[in-house]
C-alpha cells in the first residue's frame, strides 16, 4: 500500500502505531493470510481514494483504522466484524464486488458489509434520526447485532474527533444523534463506558459552557473528594477484614452528563449534590451465604454511620425483574455528608455488568420485551475469546419489532404503522386531507390502489382528487384507528349536510300546517324518540326512515300535554341550558413579539398545544414549519429542552396586549341551570372578553361546561377567571391548553 503521499508524516506514524494496536488486539482471532489478503484488495488501482480526506480533513483510513480499534478493544468485536468494515468503503465506492471479497475469505464477511450498504440507505434517504421510530426501523435493516455494534464504534470515533469540524452545524447533528439514538443503544448492549463517554462528548458540543463548568467543579473537587473517599472507606475495610471477608471497594465519579441531568431535573446547585459518587463493595462468597453476608455488611456499615431508612434499596430479597441484585444503602458519612453505598457479590455484580441494562431499567424505563434474553447472549458470545463464537452472532435477528411496519414519505420522513397497513392508513396518517381525497399511490415508483398492503421499507407518495370524499366501504379496509375516526367523522359531516336539507323540509312542513316550533320541545321530543343527536334524527328524514307528518303529530301531542301541566318552579340540569344570546367575534390584530436576540418582524405561529396569549412566559421553537411558541409550562415543553435543546429560542412579548385571543376554561360546579345563566352573564359583563362557544355536561349533579372566550392578554384572563370562581356553586375554573 503506498501510503507515502496519503498520509502527511505524522499522520503516517499514527497509523501504523495503530494498525500495530489492531493487529496485536486480533492476533489470536486472524487466520495466517488474512492480512495478506486485505492489503492484495485495498492495493487494487483506486481503491485507497476511497479514504480519501472529507471536508473536515480527517483521512478516511485513520478514521477506519480508530474504529477498528474501538470495535475490537472497547466493544469486544474481532476477526469477521473487522474484516468487514475495512473492506466496507471500496464496496460502497464500487472499488470492490462482494464476490471478490467473498472469494478471498468467506460468506460472512459479505453479509456483514451488505448489512452495512443496507443501513448506509437508510441514512441516504434523510430519514430523521432523532424520529421516536427510527431506532425500530435500525434494527430492521441492520438485522445483524454486530452492524449495531460497528455504528456505535464509527460515531463514538467521530465524536471524538469532533472539534475538527469546520461545521457548527454538522457538530450539533453528530451529538443529537448520539444522544438520541447510540448511546442508549449502546446502553442497551451493556456498553456502559462509551454510552457515558458519548452522552458527555454529545453535552460538550452542545452546551460547552456547562460542559466546562461541571468539569472544572469535579478538577476543584477531586482531590478533597478522594481524599473523603479514602478517609471514608478506610474504617469500613478494616471492619471487613477483621469479620473475615474477602472482597473488593471500588469507587465511581457519576459521568459530567449525569450530573447535568440532576442539576437540571432537581433545579439544584452543583454544590448541593451529596451523591457525587457511590462506594460498591463487592463480595466473594458462596451462593449459599450471599444474603447473609451482604446483610451483615450492611449491619457493620450502619453500626459504623447513620442510615437514611428513605433511601435503603433492597433488591437481594426480592430481586428486580431483569435479575438486577443488590443492596443500595445511604448512610451519614464524616462531615456531615450523605454517601450512598452498594453492597453486592462478585455474581451479582457479574449480572449486573454484562449487559442485562439493569442501570437503564433502574433510571425507569422499561426494556423491550424479550430484549433482556437476547443481549444477554449477546454479551456472552462477545465476551468469548473462541471465533467459533463470535461467528454464531450472525443468528441473532432483531425482529422484536414484527407486528410493526416503517414507511418512508418522500422526504424521508418515517412513519410507524401496524402490519397490515393499506395506502389508506398511511394517507390519513400523514394528513387528514390527503386521507379524505386520497384516489390512489405510487409505492416504490408503481402505481396502486387505496387497498394495497404496505410493506416496512416502502416508500409511498400519494395521490389525491379534489373531488374525492370517504366512502362508508373503506372502514372495512383500513386498521389504523386515526383512519377509522377520520372517516367515520367525515361521513357524519356529510351526514349533517344532509340534515340541514331536511331540518328545512321540515320547518316548511310546520309553516304549511301553520304550526310555530318551539325549539325546546321539538329537542324533548327528539330525546323521546331514542336519539343520540339532532344530527341523527334529521339524517333518519333524509333516508326516509322517520315520517315528516308522524312527527308533527307527535310534536302536538307533547305540546298539549306540557301546557295542561302548571309551570313550576324547580332546579333543573344545567344540560338543558340553551343559549339565548347571540355569540359576538372580536377581531384580532397582529401580536407582537421579540424572538430571539431582540429580532422583530420574525414569522411565527403560535403553537395549538398550549395556546399561549399575551403575558404569558414564553418561548420559541424551531420546527420543519417555521418558529412556533410556546409556553413554559406546556405539556411538551421538557421534552422539547431535553430532546432538542438546540432548536430552543428566546422569545417575549412587547407593546401592548392584542384582542382576539381564545382560550377555554372549564368550569366544575353544582348542576343548576342559573349556574350558566351567572357564568355568562359574567363573561359578558367584562370589557374586552366575549364569549365565543361553550358547551356544557353534568353527571351524577355535577356540572361541567367549556366556555371559549375571546380576550386581551393574561391579566384580562386571570381577572374573569377569578370573577367565574366567585359564581355560586362553582367549586374549580381551569385553563385548558388546547
Amino acid at each position: 500500500m503506498d501510503t507515502q503521499s496519503f498520509f502527511t508524516a505524522e499522520e503516517r506514524k499514527e497509523f501504523f502505531s495503530k494498525y500495530k494496536q489492531l493487529v496485536i488486539s486480533l492476533s489470536s482471532f486472524l487466520q495466517k493470510e488474512d492480512i495478506k489478503k486485505i492489503r492484495g484488495l485495498l492495493q487494487r488501482p483506486g481503491t485507497l481514494e476511497c479514504y480519501k480526506r472529507d471536508k473536515n480533513g480527517i483521512n478516511g483510513l485513520l478514521r477506519n483504522i480508530d474504529t477498528a480499534l474501538i470495535a475490537s478493544t472497547e466493544i469486544g468485536l474481532k476477526r469477521t466484524a473487522t474484516i468487514a468494515l475495512i473492506l466496507y468503503r471500496p464496496v460502497l465506492k464500487e472499488k470492490l464486488t462482494l464476490e471478490e471479497i467473498e472469494k478471498a475469505f468467506y460468506p460472512d464477511v459479505t453479509l456483514i458489509i451488505s448489512r452495512l450498504l443496507k443501513t448506509s440507505e437508510l441514512y441516504a434517504r434523510n430519514t430523521v434520526v432523532t424520529s421516536e421510530n427510527f431506532p425500530h426501523l435500525l434494527f430492521s435493516f441492520a438485522e445483524d447485532v454486530r452492524v449495531i455494534l460497528l455504528m456505535i464504534a464509527d460515531r463514538l470515533c467521530m465524536l471524538r474527533m469532533g472539534k475538527r469540524f469546520v461545521e457548527e452545524e454538522d457538530r450539533l447533528k453528530l451529538s443529537t444523534e448520539a444522544s438520541f439514538l447510540y448511546a442508549p443503544l449502546a446502553h442497551r448492549l451493556g456498553l456502559y463506558k462509551i454510552k457515558s463517554e458519548m452522552e458527555d462528548l454529545s453535552l460538550k458540543y452542545t452546551d460547552r459552557k456547562t460542559f466546562d463548568f461541571i468539569k472544572q467543579k469535579l478538577n476543584e473537587t477531586k482531590r478533597s473528594r478522594d481524599a473523603y473517599i479514602a478517609e471514608f472507606i478506610a474504617p469500613i475495610k478494616q471492619k471487613l477484614i477483621d469479620a473475615g471477608f474477602h472482597f473488593e471497594i471500588k469507587g465511581r465519579t457519576k459521568s459530567i452528563h449525569s450530573i447535568w441531568n440532576k442539576l437540571k431535573k432537581q433545579n439544584i446547585e452543583f454544590e448541593n449534590i451529596y451523591d457525587l459518587f457511590a462506594i460498591r463493595i463487592v463480595l466473594e462468597t458462596s451462593i449459599q451465604k450471599e444474603r447473609s453476608d451482604c446483610w451483615q455488611v450492611y449491619s457493620i456499615i450502619t453500626d459504623m454511620y447513620q442510615p437514611n431508612p428513605k433511601r435503603l434499596k433492597d433488591w437481594i430479597s426480592i430481586p428486580k425483574n431483569n435479575g438486577y441484585e443488590s443492596l443500595h444503602i445511604t448512610v451519614m458519612g464524616p462531615q456531615n455528608k450523605w454517601v450512598e453505598v452498594q453492597i453486592r457479590t462478585t455474581r451479582m455484580d457479574e449480572i449486573a455488568e454484562r449487559g442485562l441494562a439493569a442501570h437503564w431499567k433502574y433510571k425507569g424505563i422499561k426494556g423491550e420485551s424479550g430484549l433482556d434474553e437476547f443481549l444477554t447472549t449477546v454479551r456472552s458470545a462477545l465476551e468469548n475469546k473462541e471465533a467459533s463464537s463470535i461467528d454464531l452472532m450472525q443468528n441473532f435477528k432483531l425482529d422484536l419489532y414484527a407486528d410493526e411496519i416503517y414507511i418512508f414519505t418522500p422526504k424521508g420522513e418515517l412513519i410507524k404503522l401496524p402490519k397490515g397497513a393499506t395506502v389508506l392508513d398511511f394517507a390519513f396518517s400523514i394528513h387528514t386531507k390527503i386521507g379524505s381525497q386520497c384516489v390512489s399511490a405510487k409505492v416504490n415508483g408503481k402505481n396502486v390502489p387505496i387497498k394495497y398492503e404496505l410493506k416496512s421499507g416502502d416508500q409511498v407518495v400519494v395521490l389525491t382528487s379534489p373531488t374525492q370524499t370517504p366512502k362508508r366501504d373503506w372502514l372495512t379496509f383500513v386498521t389504523t384507528s386515526k383512519a377509522k375516526v377520520k372517516i367515520k367523522q367525515a361521513l357524519r359531516e356529510e351526514a349533517a349536510k344532509s340534515a340541514d336539507f331536511a331540518k328545512e323540509l321540515l320547518q316548511r312542513r310546520f309553516k304549511n300546517r301553520k304550526i310555530e316550533i318551539e325549539e325546546a320541545i321539538l329537542m324533548r321530543l327528539i330525546k323521546k324518540l331514542g336519539f343520540k343527536t339532532v344530527t341523527d334524527f334529521y339524517v333518519d328524514i333524509t333516508e326516509e326512515r322517520l315520517d315528516i307528518n308522524n312527527i308533527i303529530d307527535e310534536y302536538l301531542e307533547m305540546e298539549r300535554k306540557e301546557k295542561e301541566v302548571p309551570e313550576r318552579s324547580e332546579t333543573r340540569s344545567a344540560e338543558n341550558f340553551i343559549a339565548t344570546t347571540e355569540v359576538e367575534e372580536i377581531s384580532s390584530r397582529q401580536d407582537v413579539l421579540v424572538i430571539d436576540k431582540n429580532l422583530t418582524g420574525i414569522e411565527y405561529k403560535l403553537a395549538k398545544c398550549c395556546n399561549p396569549i399575551y403575558g404569558d412566559d414564553v418561548f420559541g421553537f424551531v420546527s420543519t414549519q417555521g418558529i412556533k411558541i410556546h409556553r413554559l409550562d406546556c405539556p411538551n415543553a421538557q421534552e422539547m429542552f431535553s430532546r432538542f435543546g438546540y432548536r430552543i429560542i428566546k422569545a417575549k412579548w412587547s407593546g401592548k396586549g392584542g384582542v382576539g385571543y381564545a382560550i377555554t376554561l372549564r368550569v366544575i360546579g353544582r348542576d343548576d341551570i342559573a349556574i350558566v345563566t351567572n357564568i355568562t352573564s359574567v363573561i359578558s359583563k367584562e370589557p374586552g372578553i366575549t364569549l365565543r362557544s361553550f358547551n356544557i355536561d353534568s353527571v351524577d349533579g355535577l356540572f361541567q361546561g367549556n366556555f371559549t372566550v375571546l380576550l386581551r392578554d393574561t391579566t384580562a384572563l386571570n381577572s374573569l377567571s377569578k370573577k367565574i370562581k366567585g359564581v355560586k356553586g362553582v367549586k374549580s375554573v381551569e385553563r385548558l391548553n388546547s
